[in-house]
């Protein structure tokens, strides 16, 4: 009996185990990631997460589902695996508590769609292609703490980042860079790449931004700008940083800049302020913009009307403001900005000032050789200069959402400049090497100039997708005034190279005064409409006015210093109006991984033209302009794209080239309108291909233009045999076109047997131009290659350099001259390393090297080595603080140089730069950052 019972009280509790154990287990799914098929027969394995011994294993059903019982209490590892598919691995845990687990459905995902879009945990994909967007991930680049975003894009395969800041990429030069897509210090790149720290950047976006409107549609316009967003880091959005740093030297060069920036959730304020003779501050403070705030009025809304340029007393030499390099120049520059978002994001705000002054002086010479038909004309021409400007500009832009489908953006800006130019000149000519004259000039030239601008931008979309509506008006107004001085004196010289008593030395005393205005009014209304989810079209018609009034007077003396007689063949006064009608339409198609895109704008333009003083009858001219547009884009995977694309355009003449006026700012080259003047049709076509592969860390990128124009505007330049003096006149070309090209392509790996970045890119360039010397035809053929080879490695806390070198091949050859040949080579080198040296000093050198051969025309070659060096003590365990020893152009050979080839003119520039100097600065990089964005 006892042991009846024994036996019954065990199978009870044999009984309760088996049924607990049977109450632990687990079931799932299975299907592929993308197309959602359920995977039959997909293996289900379960390991112990301890040891991975098998616990159990299955098959899924038909659709894809599968359980596994009698699991019982542990730590356990699910292991999916399907031919083709990548296996899916999942840590689980039953207990007490938690008796089964359900995975729901798991997507499996192909190993060759992995491979294209590929997430490699823990390691950072360093590019992405998005359409027409390339994406950095700045994690996947390595540089120093404290350094800049500037030190970030030389690293990007693609992207070259000069001595001065300018960056280039994809052959193209980026004139915007935004700050998480919102402008910061208006268009002024270098205000972003030289302010914001590297570290704060979380991606580097690349692309070419549409206009408001093609980016409101979704449809392309044609109207693109190269541009790079910096998105920051989330917690880089809340706290303050900035830099201060002032450096001296016994050469007299110094700098000081101070930066301060305050980031605050959806707010940022910045401010600055630089002063330096060095070059390598103060000197990016220029914006682009349009509307008059740079040197041309070019409003932008192809129109297509005559342009006038507003580069204040352009028939005397004016200054733009901007530092090429020639000369020695003094930046004081400061500004202040500030954006802001609120009301949930519906209203936001984005603001400038700047102020600044630049003050360039220098020399300079040229050499020039004309080919005539039988004769060749060899000019040297020394030049001394002083420039400056000051400039003030506000800028803001406001924008609303009125609700949640209408939002309107309201901008304005004013600029007030004065520039002031004082430029000395002697030289001589001659002809097949005898001298046929000798000229001093002197020409001083004080501009004061405004501008003030507005306009409004309204969209609004319907409950329709992709029916949209927009209204635009632009108004800009613009006024120059420069007066100034020329005094000339040219001396001419016989076949023995003495004075000539036949002719009399030419001798100019004037006075000069311009008085330049432009007002201009532009609208355009936009209709965006879907005949399907994949076809679309945006319709558009614009009106615009402009009004413009050109007074400009020369005036001889009649008494030293007293200028009161009228020049008339130097003098004008004329009053432009035009009126034009636009309209437009765009079929855009998008259907997976293809758009096309295809329209064309037409303009009827009507110009009339009133000369002031009754010289010249009116003239009335009416055209009509058409801008045809075409591309096409296809999206291989997110890390490969394909585009190709067609503009076509039509350019008018420029009221200078038009006017019947004698500009003599040159007297021995001189330039007079033609009313006769043609319209000229420009025809582009653009290439762009980008793929990268994540797994090796490869890109290749390939992109290129070709552009050609008929019934091109030439210069017909008529040259006295005697004198050397020219008479240049543009005309149009009929029966031939000019054109130009430009094709580059970029290879960059990651060799990862040795660590190190290599990079392959080809660059070619060329045009084919005519124009008339002395009534003969001209064709000038100009083509340039420039295959270059770079490396560079980084060794974190050790040691980085780079080497990027290559050979340059220019060939050039004119009709007039065909047995001159000035084909040339030449080698371009840029390399620079950092040793970072215990007790925190730092060791590093940026080198330069460029060699221009000799050619038949210029009989010297052209040697450069430039070699800047410095040490750097940090400070502090961030770093932040440094003091530096600087040495530029420790060999001192910096000299300016430049050469090339237009139409039958070869010239040769030489120029005053700054050599070699030393320097000492003191730096403080300072941080304080919120680790994240606070609540409201």
């Amino acid at each position: 009996m006892k042991f009846t019972i024994l036996l019954f009280l065990l199978f009870c509790l044999g009984s309760g185990s088996l049924f607990a154990q049977n109450n632990y287990f687990i079931k799932g799914v299975a299907a592929d990631s993308v197309a959602h098929i359920k995977l039959k027969n997909t293996t289900v394995v379960i390991l112990n997460a301890k040891d991975s011994i098998l616990r159990k294993f299955t098959r899924a059903e038909e659709n894809g589902s599968y359980s596994i019982g009698n699991l019982g209490k542990g730590k356990f590892i699910l292991l999916l695996s399907y031919p083709g598919y990548a296996d899916y691995v999942d840590n689980f845990t039953l207990d007490s508590v938690k008796t089964s687990h359900d995975f729901g459905t798991i997507n499996m995902r192909l190993k060759s769609r992995i491979l294209q879009e590929v997430i490699i945990k823990g390691t950072a994909a360093a590019i992405k292609i998005k359409g027409d967007t390339t994406e950095f991930n700045a994690a996947a680049y390595k540089i120093e703490p404290n350094s800049r975003v500037e030190d970030l894009l030389k690293q990007l395969p693609g992207i070259e980042v000069d001595k001065d800041g300018k960056i280039t990429a994809q052959g193209q030069t980026v004139s915007k860079v935004l700050v998480d897509g919102e402008e910061f210090f208006g268009d002024d790149p270098t205000l972003v790449t030289k302010n914001i720290r590297g570290d704060m950047v979380d991606k580097v976006q690349l692309y070419d931004k549409k206009s408001d409107q093609a980016a409101f549609t979704g449809i392309d316009d044609g109207q693109k700008t190269k541009t790079i967003n910096i998105k920051l880091k989330d917690d880089k959005k809340n706290g303050m940083f900035g830099k201060a740093d002032a450096g001296d030297g016994p050469g007299g060069y110094y700098q000081s800049q101070l930066i301060f920036n305050a980031f605050r959730a959806k707010q940022k304020f910045s401010v600055y302020g630089t002063m330096g003779n060095n070059s390598r501050v103060g000197l990016g403070w220029e914006d682009n913009q349009k509307y008059g705030t740079g040197q041309g009025l070019d409003f932008g809304d192809g129109t297509g009307g005559i342009s006038f340029n507003f580069g204040g007393g352009d028939d005397l030499d004016s200054f733009d403001g901007r530092y090429n390099g020639q000369g020695i120049p003094l930046a004081r520059t400061a500004g202040v900005h500030y954006d802001s978002k609120w009301n949930n994001d519906k209203e936001s705000i984005n603001t400038n000032y700047k102020i600044g002054s630049i003050t360039i002086d220098g020399t300079e010479n040229d050499l020039t050789q004309n080919n005539q038909p039988d004769n060749i004309f060899n000019s040297r021409l020394d030049q001394t200069f002083h420039k400056y400007m000051f400039r003030q500009k506000l800028d803001a832009v406001y924008q609303i959402k009125l609700d949640t489908s209408s939002n309107l953006k309201i901008s304005v800006d004013g600029t007030v400049k004065h520039s002031i130019n004082k430029s000395s000149y002697s030289g001589e000519e001659s002809r097949n090497d005898t001298l046929i004259n000798k000229s001093t000039r002197d020409l001083i030239n004080n501009v004061d100039q405004r501008a003030f601008n507005a306009s409004a931008f309204y969209t609004h979309k319907f409950k329709k997708v992709g029916r949209t509506l927009s209204f635009s008006i632009v108004e800009g107004y613009s006024q120059s005034k420069a007066k100034g001085n020329l005094n000339s004196t040219i001396k001419f010289y016989n076949a023995q190279k003495q004075l000539d008593t036949t002719q009399k030395p030419q001798i100019i005393d004037q006075y000069k005064t311009n008085d330049l205005k432009n007002n201009a009014l532009n609208t355009n209304l936009t209709y965006s409409e879907p005949f399907s989810k994949t076809f679309a079209i945006v319709m558009n018609y614009g009106i615009s006015v402009d009004n413009t009034s050109a007074d400009r007077q020369s005036f001889n003396a009649s008494s030293p210093g007293v200028y009161n007689v009228l020049v008339d063949s130097l003098s004008s006064n004329y009053k432009l109006n035009q009126f034009s009608n636009q309209a437009g339409a765009i079929f855009n198609y998008k259907k997976g991984k293809t758009i096309l895109n295809f329209g064309t704008r037409v303009v009827d333009v009507n110009f009339h033209q009133v000369d002031e003083s009754g010289l010249n009858a009116p003239i009335d001219r009416n055209f009509v302009n058409w801008a045809p547009q075409a591309s096409y884009q296809y999206r291989f995977s997110n890390q490969k794209s394909f585009r190709i694309s067609y503009n076509g355009s039509t350019t008018q003449p420029t009221l200078d080239q038009i006017q019947p006026l004698k500009v003599n700012n040159d007297p021995l080259n001189e330039v007079i309108g033609n009313p006769t003047l043609s319209p000229s049709f420009t025809n582009s076509f653009n290439i762009n291909y980008n793929s990268y592969k994540v797994l090796t860390s490869q890109f290749i990128g390939f992109y290129g233009n070709y552009s050609f124009i008929t019934n091109p505007i030439v210069t017909n330049t008529n040259t006295d045999l005697t004198t050397g003096k020219s008479t240049s006149q543009a005309i149009n070309l009929t029966g031939k076109t000019t054109a130009s090209y430009y094709f580059g392509a970029n290879l960059n790996k990651k060799i990862e047997a040795i660590d190190m970045n290599a990079g392959l890119n080809l660059n070619a360039n060329g045009n084919v131009y005519y124009n008339y010397a002395n009534d003969a035809l001209n064709r000038t053929v100009s083509y340039t290659y420039n295959p270059r080879f770079s490396v560079s490695k980084y060794k974190e806390k050790k040691f980085d350099f780079y080497l990027s070198a290559g050979p340059t091949y220019t060939i050039s050859q004119s009709s007039l001259q065909i047995a001159t040949n000035n084909n040339g080579g030449g080698f371009k080198a840029d390399a620079g390393f950092n040793i970072y040296l215990p007790g925190k000093f730092q060791i590093g050198s940026d080198d330069n090297y460029e060699y221009t051969a000799k050619t038949q025309s210029f009989s010297t070659d052209f040697k450069r080595t430039l070699i800047n060096a410095y040490i750097i003590k940090k400070f502090m365990k961030s770093e932040s603080l440094s003091l530096e020893l600087w040495g530029n152009d420790l060999l001192n050979q910096n000299v300016g140089f430049n050469r090339n080839a237009n139409g039958n003119l070869i010239t040769q520039n030489s120029y005053t730069t700054i050599k070699r100097y030393f320097m000492f600065t003191i730096a403080y990089d300072f941080t304080r950052m919120g680790g994240g964005v606070p609540k409201k």
